[in-house]
């Protein structure tokens, strides 16, 4: 099979693109209104760009009718996010806020969940979540426009929340403790419960 863009639709390039890249961490992403409304969203096309400076990306897609999500827009107005991981304890809770709620409406209200003030940006933490990263924006790539055009956010790490629950007996982050899940295609994720060690190479 050969997948040439030009000649299927958008929604179908989609569905092969999110089972080909997979599994793919899930940024939780709370952001702030300019009426005050705390937003909470899901991302799977999202990872880390460096350490130099600590910085993150993730890439919220327009509606189907080509509109911005709430949380690009209240990116642009603040320049302000948090990103908050997803164990595998808090999937259902993550997954409902992938629901697409009315502007006005805050997310952590509508399930329950907990927002927590940051110490360095004005969007909330989530209090239920294990690692929690303040951002501020670096910068927005958009990327086409109309249904389903994507926004690259990259933002600046410029504090990190985590959970001493989940640290090991080094005091480093546990994998097992932390329990993450991930997106795959449709509407399967998998979790980090099988792992394996693979050393780097010293030599040819």
């Amino acid at each position: 099979m050969e997948l040439k863009p030009e000649e299927i639709s958008i929604r179908e390039m989609y569905g092969h693109m999110v089972r080909m890249i997979s599994p793919r961490p899930i940024a939780w992403v709370s952001t702030t209104s300019p009426k005050g409304i705390h937003n909470l969203a899901p991302y799977s096309f999202f990872n880390g760009v460096s350490a130099n400076p600590p910085s993150v990306c993730f890439s919220p897609v327009n509606t189907r009718d080509g509109n911005k999500k709430d949380t690009v827009i209240n990116i642009e107005y603040n320049r302000q996010f948090v990103v908050n991981v997803v164990p595998d304890r808090l999937a259902v809770a993550m997954n409902q806020t992938s629901f697409e709620y009315d502007h006005d409406e805050s997310e952590f209200t509508a399930t329950g969940l907990t927002p927590v003030d940051s110490v360095r940006v004005i969007p909330p933490r989530l209090g239920e979540s294990p690692i929690q990263m303040e951002c501020e924006l670096i910068q927005i790539v958009n990327i086409g426009d109309g249904p389903l055009a994507p926004h690259l956010i990259i933002g600046k790490i410029l504090i990190v929340h985590v959970d001493d629950r989940i640290l090991d007996e080094r005091g480093q982050i546990s994998s097992e403790k932390l329990d993450l899940v991930g997106r795959m295609g449709g509407s399967e994720y998998s979790r980090t419960r099988d792992r394996f060690d693979l050393p780097r190479p010293t030599s040819r």
